[in-house]
């Protein structure tokens, strides 16, 4: 099971920046660490011994540029797992959701989830309602997106006609995901499995974008993963669901096409790692600097905004 980033997010490079030693928790192993999250396998003294899941802790680690940076972000690890946790419930009657249980480490509780592990798809399953990031840069030059002809005349931020499938074949950890064409998801994993990737997918953007729009959010682009059960063979949704990490949320009243839209995440972090308030130079290969607190709390609050634009309701704990 890996950890999902935004669409054409880049992801970290070998020796840009090292996750810090995951904690010990008690009744587990700790498995493999990503940009954000902590994986853990049950030992084999542990209450979940024998079983076959993961627990997946959500760090405060933020990333960007290819690094991970040495400041955390305070709630950020709670805001990606509430929010998977709390959209898990509002999809489950398209898909089931890989969690199994919230009862984890005291250590982790609120920011960690007990998962089925699963056999996953090596694919990202990415769709987009909205033309941005790659996809534009795609655009631009051929007319398509992942291979599929768009109308003439779209620019930044433009709405598509109807929302689209656009996957990636996932890289090792220190290489770039690929965007790729459907054609190329059936020869990894045969048409009939393409096909219900790309079909649940849309149905799952549909159903989000449809929430969010609700609660005066975009829903831009998003990044789903699926697995399937070892036990059953059910497909599965599983790693993190719609967070700001995963997603592009825009709120509606600042989007005008033509021109980019702010998002709930880590764009005040960008932005300052490449002003000159830093002092930093993306090209030197150095690590960057730690952020200052005002740029923490202002990424901190934006997180937190999404959470409960999109919730209703204001982060608590996760019993």
């Amino acid at each position: 099971m890996s950890e999902t980033s935004k669409p054409d997010a880049p992801a970290a490079e070998p020796g840009a920046g090292v996750p810090p030693s995951a904690p010990a928790l008690p009744g587990w192993e700790h498995v493999s660490s990503g940009k954000v999250r902590d994986v853990y396998a049950p030992a084999d003294a542990g209450p979940w011994a024998g079983r076959d899941v993961l627990l997946l802790v959500a760090s405060d680690r933020i990333s960007a540029y290819d690094h991970i940076l040495s400041t955390p972000v305070p709630d950020k690890g709670k805001v990606l797992t509430a929010l998977s946790v709390w959209w898990l419930n509002q999809l489950v009657d398209i898909v089931p959701g890989h969690l199994v249980s919230l009862d984890v480490p005291a250590a982790v509780a609120g920011r960690a989830m007990i998962c089925r592990r699963l056999n996953m798809y090596p694919v990202e399953c990415v769709a987009r309602g909205y033309l941005t990031g790659s996809g534009l840069a795609e655009y631009r030059a051929s007319g398509t997106v992942c291979g599929l002809p768009l109308p003439d005349g779209l620019t930044e931020a433009s709405r598509l006609p109807e929302p689209i499938f656009t996957p990636a074949a996932k890289a090792e950890l220190g290489e770039h995901d690929e965007n790729v064409s459907f054609e190329r998801v059936v020869e990894m994993v045969g048409r009939e499995a393409a096909e219900t990737l790309r079909e649940i997918t849309l149905a799952l953007y549909t159903r989000a974008a449809d929430v969010a729009r609700e609660r005066g959010i975009i829903l831009a682009d998003t990044k789903f993963e699926f697995g399937q059960d070892p036990a059953t063979g059910a497909l599965t949704l599983g790693d993190e669901v719609l967070t700001p990490d995963s997603s592009r949320f825009w709120p509606a009243d600042a989007w005008t096409p033509g021109r980019p839209t702010p998002s709930f995440d880590k764009q005040y972090v960008r932005d300052w790692l490449t002003s000159p308030a830093s002092g930093w130079d993306r090209r030197s290969g150095e690590a960057p600097p730690a952020l200052p607190d005002d740029v923490v709390q202002r990424t901190r609050q934006r997180y937190l905004e999404a959470y409960e634009r999109l919730t209703g309701s204001r982060l608590e704990p996760i019993a």
